[in-house]
């Protein structure tokens, strides 16, 4: 009885190894590249928070769930390979949580093909 010869390692996973070397699609304050999630993260942020969520596949009650907006982030860059840390994430939605619930649901509607760059 003979043992099998291994001629290829294993692939890497979706995560760990991810290569990051992308961008998000708009600015943190591109508001003017869809006005309509900008009128709705002003008005009513949780509405927003919710939606984004939702559109990404997660429960719409994420973004109310503290922490949840910077979890959603993580796996949103790691998703789009988008360059960045999870320190990072935690500090923009942090201290920039409005201005990021909007990049996130434009970059959502962006890869979904709903609006244009």
């Amino acid at each position: 009885m003979s043992n099998p010869v291994i001629t290829h390692q294993p692939g890497a996973g979706s995560f760990g190894t991810n290569v990051q070397t992308g961008e998000w699609s708009t600015g943190l304050c591109s508001c003017c590249s869809d006005c309509l999630i900008c009128a709705v993260g002003f008005f009513c942020p949780i509405a927003l928070s919710c939606y984004t969520a939702n559109k990404y596949g997660e429960n719409c009650c994420l973004g109310c769930v503290p922490g949840g907006l910077a979890a959603m982030r993580t796996h949103m860059r790691l998703t789009y390979g988008i360059q960045g840390t999870v320190c990072n994430d935690a500090l923009m939605t942090f201290f920039c949580g409005l201005c990021e619930v909007c990049r996130m649901a434009r970059e959502i509607r962006i890869r979904n093909g709903e609006i244009s760059q």
